[in-house]
C-alpha cells in the first residue's frame, strides 16, 4: 500500500516553518513595542492580531490654523560649545521660529557677569536677525533654589532672580520663568530635602521679595509647574499660589511635559486659563516609567495628546509662544533637531495639510 504524503505542517515542524510564540511571549512583546506594532509584524494568533490591528491608514487631514507663536529654548542648540549665539539665533530664524528663549547663566555671554550694554547688544542682535526673545529661563533655580535649606544659597537665588528680572527688561521681554522652590530635586545628588510646609513658606517669601522689582520693570514672574520637585502638584495648588500675590506680574509658565508622568496637560489648561503667560512644550511617553532630564523626547514622538492640548489653549485665548524645551542637542547634525521641531509645530498649529 502506498501512502500519500501529508502536506499539512504544524508549528512544531522544523523544516521550512516559522516557530510560533506563546501567549506569554506575545504579551511581553506587546508591552515593549505596543500591540499594534506587534500585530503588523504578523505575530500572534488571529484573535490577538485582530484585536491589535490598527484602523485603516489615512493621511493627516487639514485642521484649524492656530494663531500661536513658535519658539525654541537655547538648550536645544550646541551653544556655546560649537555655535555662537548669533549663529543659533540665525538658524532658529531660518527654520521658521518666531522666537527664542535664552538661558541666564552664572558666567558667559548672557549671565550674572553680563553688563547692561552686553545684554542690550543681545537684544539688538536678535532684532537685526529678525527673531524675538520669547523669554528668559535659567537652570540656576536648582543649585540656588529659592527654598534651599542653606540660607546663603537662598539669598544667592533671590539675588540671581533679581538680575534675571533686569536682564528680561533689557531684552524687552516680559517673560521670566521662575521655579518657586522644591521639596526635592531627583536629578541633583546632593539635594537636601525640604519639608513641604517649610518649602511653601520660603517660596512665598521669595516671590514677595522679587515681585516689587518685577512690577517696576514690567516683567512677569511666571511660576513653572515641575511636579518632580514635590511642590505645586495640582492646578488647584498652582492657582492658589499665583492668586495669593494679587499681582498681574505673577502668572504661570505652563510646562506640558513636567506633569505627563502622572497627569495630562489638556486637563490643566482650562483650569489655569488666562493665568498661563508662557508655555514649554516637552514631549513625554507614558509607555515608559522613568522620569529624568533624559526622559523627554522630540515633539510628536510620545503620547501627549497634542491636538487636545492645542485646542484647549485656543479655547482660553492663548496667543503666545509655544517654546520647545529639550536638554541635549543632537550629537550629529544638530540643525536637524531645530528643523524637525519647527516642522512638528507647523503640523500642530495647522500650518500644514
Amino acid at each position: 500500500m502506498v501512502h500519500q504524503p501529508d502536506h499539512t505542517r504544524t508549528s512544531s515542524d522544523s523544516v521550512g516553518s516559522t516557530p510560533g510564540i506563546g501567549r506569554r511571549e506575545l504579551l511581553a512583546y506587546s508591552a515593549a513595542f505596543g500591540a499594534a506594532f506587534v500585530a503588523k509584524q504578523g505575530l500572534g494568533d488571529d484573535e490577538s492580531a485582530g484585536a491589535a490591528a490598527p484602523s485603516p491608514a489615512v493621511r493627516s487631514r487639514p485642521q484649524k490654523r492656530y494663531a500661536m507663536k513658535k519658539s525654541i529654548n537655547m538648550w536645544a542648540f550646541p551653544y556655546p560649545d560649537q555655535w555662537s549665539l548669533s549663529e543659533s539665533l540665525q538658524l532658529a530664524k531660518d527654520a521658521g521660529f518666531d522666537g527664542v528663549e535664552i538661558n541666564f547663566n552664572l558666567t558667559g555671554e548672557f549671565s550674572a557677569e553680563s553688563t547692561e550694554a552686553e545684554i542690550i547688544g543681545i537684544r539688538k542682535m536678535a532684532e537685526e536677525i529678525g527673531i524675538e526673545i520669547s523669554g528668559v529661563c535659567s537652570f540656576l533655580f536648582w543649585p540656588y533654589c529659592l527654598t534651599h535649606n542653606d540660607p546663603a544659597k537662598r539669598r544667592k537665588g533671590i539675588e540671581l532672580a533679581g538680575q534675571m528680572v533686569e536682564a528680561a527688561r533689557l531684552l524687552k521681554t516680559d517673560n521670566l520663568l521662575v521655579v518657586p522652590g522644591a521639596v526635592y530635586a531627583p536629578w541633583m545628588e546632593d539635594f537636601d530635602p525640604v519639608p513641604n510646609d517649610v518649602c511653601d513658606q520660603r517660596a512665598r517669601a521669595a516671590i514677595r521679595h522679587i515681585l516689587p522689582a518685577a512690577e517696576k520693570a514690567g516683567v512677569s514672574i511666571n511660576i513653572e509647574n515641575i511636579f518632580a520637585n514635590g511642590y505645586l502638584f495640582s492646578p488647584q495648588e498652582m492657582i492658589e499660589f499665583v492668586d495669593s500675590f494679587k499681582s498681574k506680574h505673577v502668572q504661570v509658565h505652563f510646562d506640558t511635559g513636567n506633569i505627563m508622568h502622572y497627569q495630562f496637560p489638556e486637563h490643566w489648561i482650562p483650569m489655569l486659563g488666562k493665568q498661563i503667560k508662557n508655555i514649554h512644550f516637552k514631549e513625554f511617553d507614558k509607555r515608559q516609567n522613568e522620569f529624568t532630564l533624559q526622559t523627554f523626547r522630540t515633539l510628536l514622538d510620545g503620547t501627549t495628546n497634542w491636538p487636545a492640548v492645542i485646542d484647549e489653549l485656543d479655547k482660553i485665548g492663548y496667543r503666545g509662544y509655544l517654546t520647545f524645551e529639550y536638554f541635549h542637542p543632537f550629537s550629529h547634525y544638530p540643525e536637524a533637531l531645530v528643523y524637525q521641531t519647527s516642522d512638528a509645530l507647523d503640523w500642530m498649529l495647522g500650518r500644514k495639510a
